[in-house]
């Protein structure tokens, strides 16, 4: 019985682990063991960030929204509920854009949402 030696599959195996270690601080991209502990947090920590990403921007939206509102004699909240009632579908990131770079049609927006309000 002849032994089963790992040759070319186990440097296949290694050298993806290690060119995706590359750029990290250290022994952590050099040696197999801890460039392999280190891609497998960094996956985790990608995976995650994925997420999260989505929820910082929400947040940053909805800051920039009611720093906007706020110009125009409303609060977030009384803000979403006008557009609302007033029929106005609009997502967070487009009022957001038009809060930043056009104030002039989102002070209209506001005034929609306030019509409605009463």
């Amino acid at each position: 019985m002849a032994r089963v030696k790992g040759g070319t599959v186990t440097r296949r195996r290694r050298k993806r682990v290690l060119k995706l270690a590359k750029g990290y601080y250290g022994s952590k991209r050099t040696l197999f063991k801890t460039a392999k502990q280190q891609v497998m947090k960094s996956g985790q920590y990608a995976y995650r960030d994925r997420k999260q990403r989505k929820r910082e921007f929400r947040k940053l939206w909805i800051t920039r929204i009611n720093a906007a509102a706020r110009m125009n004699d409303l609060s977030y909240n009384k803000l979403m509920h006008g557009l609302k009632l007033a029929g106005i579908e609009m997502n967070r990131k487009m009022l957001s854009d038009l809060a930043v770079h056009d104030e002039k049609a989102f002070a209209q927006l506001a005034e929609q949402a306030k019509a409605a309000l009463k």
